[in-house]
């Protein structure tokens, strides 16, 4: 049959097994017809078809985001957001403002700041209090492991010095006991879930928004990497009306205050959310937190500002053999087990946990995942490969920043340092790799992510040395991992990530070939369009797809 649409004149990276070139892509009915030179694709023209003549553009399949919070950042837009934002008196200043735009609002609540922005890491009720004194106010911080609160809010969750700190978390506090103002990992929840609520509409809103930011950034799929019940029915409602304009893998979460009776209700969420474009088929867990707060599980203690050993060598969300257990009911039930993990400890017995899952339930193509995999000990690297492991890393934190060089490496060994964001080691290994930003943590651009993870430095930066320049990716090798490596994570490689006949026509037109430049240019590379399934969803004004397909 005639194709409706053929691009052609462009270089067509098809991130097949091969990594072969074409120079058009033809699309029928909303898939690949067909993928070669424009002398062989044009004979697919027909009366009706399309040619859009792309000058020499660069044609990928679409990007996937393999670890994101898509709902709660589009969300998080609509709030306080200090996105953007520098430094403490600026964030001040934007949180005052909210304030003052916002009288209706019975809380502020926001989000954003960074730990590298406060001494310590710590802001303080004090500060808050001083722009927002009349009323509760709660803000997260960018990697959503601390929450700065003010003095209303305190007051409001009943925290003094008597105060002990909850499971899995701590409230930060003078040298006498008090509450400064910051909430560490489930200590937020003593804040947080005091805080109103999204409504429904607001969910729904929220995904929107995010779902029209994400096609202008060239991103056709993803994964939520935290679902709650909530989210899950604002998905699922897009879903069933056809709205749901990216394919999303949700990861349900697994509620750390509940134990294994929620089996029973993940398997019934995932039953229900598995339509359209939505499939909630992985289940998401905490194994522990972030090396700024001393909370991502260690193998060697941390170390005092005078670079001496400390007792502490983190968090532990749940008992090992809590988190056994559950890992291998829920592998038992056929789901996907997704875990953060921070911390080389954190990283060793969450694969001692999926291994002992697989001994008790026998070796399937399970799709687990580690996300995020900072630190890792070198004995733990061929585990990936030879477990089926996914490492669901972000490759823009594996830079030499100042959030690194002042918060994080100065705090633990030696020995783990040198093993921080081992991205070619894993694939050197043999283990599979897949791309996703945490958003809103880090930027979800995908030009952003594949020159850190080429150059191992902000490609924004003057002066920034190399973060381990031994672990930077090839390009050929970080797009597959945008791309065919997040398709895998999500359980889509069969049906996109790639360009190949038959696949759905998920693609991503970007201005140049990112090959051949330097990673620091990659960032002025427009995406000029984007396509699902052969719609385009993203066109930039004037370029040749602009006006849709």
């Amino acid at each position: 049959m005639p194709a409706d649409l053929i691009l052609r004149g462009a270089t067509v990276h098809t991130v097949d097994a091969a990594r072969s070139t074409a120079q058009a892509v033809a699309i029928e009915a909303g898939r690949i017809a067909a993928v070669g030179d424009m002398d062989a694709v044009d004979g697919l023209r027909g009366p009706a078809t399309r040619v859009v003549d792309l000058e020499g553009a660069m044609v990928l399949p679409g990007f996937g985001d393999a670890h994101c919070h898509l709902g709660e950042s589009g969300h998080a837009s609509t709030l306080c957001s200090l996105d953007g934002s520098d430094g403490p008196d600026e964030h001040l200043r934007r949180i005052g403002a909210y304030r003052e735009a916002h009288p209706e609002r019975d809380w502020v609540v926001g989000s954003g700041w960074s730990m590298s922005d406060f001494p310590g890491g710590t802001p303080t009720a004090a500060a808050l209090d001083a722009v927002v004194p009349d009323r509760p106010a709660v803000l997260t911080n960018r990697d959503y492991h601390g929450a700065w609160v003010n003095t209303r809010a305190l007051e409001l969750a009943g925290i003094t010095a008597a105060t002990p700190d909850p499971a899995g978390g701590r409230i930060e506090r003078d040298e006498h006991g008090a509450p400064l103002g910051t909430l560490q990992e489930q200590a937020m929840h003593l804040v947080l879930d005091l805080a109103p609520a999204p409504t429904h509409a607001d969910r729904v809103a929220g995904i929107r928004a995010a779902v029209a930011y994400y096609h202008r950034l060239g991103i056709t799929a993803s994964q939520d990497a935290k679902v709650d019940v909530e989210w899950q029915a604002a998905y699922e409602e897009l879903a069933r009306a056809g709205e749901l304009g990216l394919r999303v893998r949700g990861a349900l979460e697994w509620d750390v205050g509940r134990g294994e009776e929620q089996v029973a209700e993940l398997v019934e969420r995932r039953r229900a959310g598995t339509v359209g474009r939505l499939a909630c088929g992985n289940v998401k867990f905490f194994h522990d937190g972030v090396v700024e707060n001393r909370t991502a599980a260690m193998l060697d203690p941390y170390l005092d500002a005078g670079g001496r050993p400390t007792g502490e060598y983190g968090i532990d969300m749940y008992s090992r053999a809590d988190l056994e257990r559950f890992a291998r009911l829920c592998d038992a039930e056929g789901f996907g087990v997704h875990i953060h993990t921070i911390g080389d400890r954190a990283v060793r017995e969450s694969l001692d946990a999926l291994e002992a899952a697989i001994r008790a339930n026998g070796r399937r193509d399970a799709r687990h995942q580690l996300a995020h995999v900072q630190f890792a000990h070198p004995d733990d690297l061929p585990r990936f490969r030879a477990l089926g492991v996914i490492a669901n890393v972000t490759p823009l934190w594996a830079r030499l920043e100042a959030y690194v060089s002042e918060m994080t490496l100065p705090f633990v060994s030696e020995r783990a340092g040198s093993g921080m964001y081992p991205f070619a080691s894993i694939v050197r290994a043999g283990g599979a790799l897949a791309f996703g930003s945490d958003w809103s943590v880090s930027t979800p651009d995908p030009r952003h992510q594949l020159a850190t993870a080429v150059a191992r430095r902000d490609p924004l930066g003057s002066a920034e040395e190399p973060l381990l320049p031994a672990e930077r990716l090839d390009l050929g090798t970080a797009i597959a991992a945008h791309t065919i490596g997040a398709a895998h994570a999500c359980s889509l490689e069969a049906v996109t990530g790639s360009i190949e006949p038959g696949k759905l026509a998920d693609l991503v037109v970007l201005e140049r070939d990112l090959f051949g430049l330097a990673p620091a240019d990659f960032l002025d590379v427009r995406v000029l369009a984007t396509l699902v399934e052969g719609e385009v969803v993203h066109a930039e004004p004037g370029s040749a797809l602009a006006g849709g397909a």
